[in-house]
């Protein structure tokens, strides 16, 4: 054997010694674990305590075997960063409120609303107040939270703080910021404003309604204590919003697909539920949401 046909061989030896583990994670990087299989990844607001949103992991679970596919939940630190993600294609599905999913499907030309909660057509929000606040339930509109110290939830909540802005403003014929004397405060979520307004670090506060109601249920919140001195007029909320890409990667079809294993959670899982809370997943569109974006377009919530 000749230096000339040698050579070739040591080289190829050299190339393979060299790259060694740093190549074989070059070659996973599409997946992240080595197997060519892609992911799909969900995530959800974080209007609920952070024990309450793990439960999102068993619905991964439940959707991956109904599809035939990894599904992951990823959980998001906020409202802003879970459109962020959307937006940015690191998550392709999405348990969205009313307004962030108007806002993700605005930057994301193509993503769909594909399902929502049986409740979430006619959505409400509850103005409650500490017992020592003095107010009882109405109604008629309780001008007198203007006065007090009143706390919204998370300040892109649909619920907690755009659609409830809609209405104070309209009731009381003034800008928000002229209305509450005190200020304006936000909470981080739902939970968070029921527990501070027991507390009695605020006087008062509005939230999701069935998140009040269950954490009455669930003896977290005392009726007694905290009670719903008023009701909003309904409006449209949560949904599922699917990013585009879901077809390009999965195939044509697929995000029809999502759309019926989401929707038959309904009869096959039941129990997955519990974490919205809703008792039935049903077919939503984007038309659905049309009245949310007039008022966040109003209000100044999404960005032109």
């Amino acid at each position: 054997m000749n230096r000339k046909q040698i050579l070739p061989g040591l080289a190829a030896v050299c190339l393979s010694l060299f790259c060694g583990a740093g190549c074989e994670k070059k070659a996973a990087a599409p997946d992240g674990g080595g197997t060519g299989v892609k992911t799909l990844k969900f995530s959800a607001i974080p209007d609920q305590d952070k024990k309450n949103l793990e439960k999102f992991n068993a619905i991964a679970s439940h959707l991956g075997k109904v599809l035939g596919i990894n599904v992951e939940y990823v959980a998001s630190p906020d409202y802003a960063a879970s459109v962020s993600s959307f937006r940015n294609g690191d998550i392709q599905l999405a348990w969205f409120g009313g307004l962030t999913g108007v806002q993700a499907r605005q930057f994301v030309p193509g993503a769909r609303a594909i399902a929502q909660g049986d409740t979430d057509p006619a959505f409400i929000a509850y103005v409650i107040a500490h017992k020592d606040a003095g107010l009882q339930p109405s109604e008629a509109f309780p001008k007198q939270i203007g006065e007090l110290n009143f706390t919204f939830g998370e300040p892109q909540s649909t619920s907690g703080r755009l659609m409830p802005q809609f209405f104070f403003e309209k009731e009381a014929g003034v800008p928000i910021d002229q209305f509450f004397r005190k200020g304006l405060n936000f909470s981080k979520g739902h939970d968070a404003t029921c527990e501070l307004v027991q507390a009695g670090t605020f006087q008062a506060g509005v939230v999701n309604y069935s998140v009040y109601d269950k954490r009455v249920k669930d003896g977290k919140t005392d009726p007694s204590t905290v009670q719903v001195i008023w009701k909003t007029p309904a409006f449209a909320d949560y949904n599922w919003t699917a990013h585009p890409d879901l077809d390009k990667t999965y195939g044509p079809g697929f995000t029809d697909k999502l759309q019926k294993a989401i929707i038959d959670m309904t009869t096959a899982a039941p129990a997955l539920l519990e974490v919205f809370p809703r008792k039935a997943m049903i077919a939503a569109k984007n038309e659905d949401y049309e009245g949310i974006k007039a008022v966040a377009e109003k209000l100044g919530f999404l960005k032109k």
